[in-house]
């Protein structure tokens, strides 16, 4: 063997040639990769999957859980209704009561006033005796300076005879600052004279509707009774200006 002075020696191995091994190798380093890739996308799209199974799951209970308030709200929304009413009716049930309760009350003061009326008109009690004034009323009406009058005229005795005479009915005020009378012709179209004819046994009444002049302001009404006969008796009465309501 020839040596080649001043070169380095080398040692040297002599391998079998096996291309096939080369060939294996890169398909199981394929096979490997792709394995690899695989599994990665089946965990991840299993994940993903359970993870979207399970925010379904979410959205579902959410929505039930969402109807469940609102039917719970619908409920106390109806309770609340119902409770409102329930109180609109009780008030209309108690006003109803309190309004019949005073009709009733009303009722029952005008029997009593009449029973009184006439009881007195009957057996008068004290010095009352004779021709005598009753009720004197002066009711508004929905007109302006219009109103109602009433006045009844009574005889109170024990033994009752017709009586026969006039009444005078005048309200008194002030017209333009100044003072002012006005018969009750001059006020009501109802009444064609200064006196009212009277003519009964136990009581009269007298009543219809007058009307104020503008600027006229009513401060008192002033009555006077006069019977006829052989024993004249007059009764005279003031009132202050006190209007009912209707």
């Amino acid at each position: 063997m020839t040596v080649v002075k001043g070169s380095k020696q080398y040692p040297l191995k002599i391998v079998k040639y096996r291309p096939w091994r080369r060939a294996a190798g890169i398909v199981v380093a394929s096979f490997c990769l792709v394995a690899g890739v695989f599994a990665s996308y089946y965990i991840g799209h299993r994940e993903g999957m359970a993870g979207q199974e399970q925010a379904l799951l979410d959205v579902a209970r959410l929505e039930k859980e969402l109807s469940s308030n609102a039917r719970a709200m619908e409920d106390l929304k109806q309770q609340n209704a119902n409770l409102n009413l329930g109180a609109v009716v009780d008030r209309q049930a108690s006003e109803g009561v309190r309004q019949e309760v005073i009709s009733l009350k009303d009722e029952l003061a005008k029997l009593q006033e009449e029973n009184s009326f006439y009881r007195n008109l009957m057996a008068p009690t004290g010095n009352k005796r004779g021709l005598t004034f009753g009720a004197v009323e002066i009711v508004d009406t929905d007109t302006p300076r219009s109103y109602q009058f009433k006045v009844v005229m009574q005889q109170l005795a024990t033994n009752h005879q017709l009586l026969n005479g006039t009444l005078s009915f005048n309200v008194i005020g002030k017209l333009d600052g100044l003072d002012a009378s006005f018969s009750l012709n001059q006020l009501s179209e109802q009444v064609s004279s200064d006196t009212i004819r009277l003519r009964f046994k136990y009581f009269q009444t007298v009543q219809g509707q007058l009307s104020l002049p503008v600027g006229f302001e009513p401060e008192r009404i002033e009555l006077v009774a006069k019977t006829t006969g052989n024993k004249p008796v007059t009764a005279e009465k003031r009132f202050g200006w006190l209007v009912e309501e209707a």
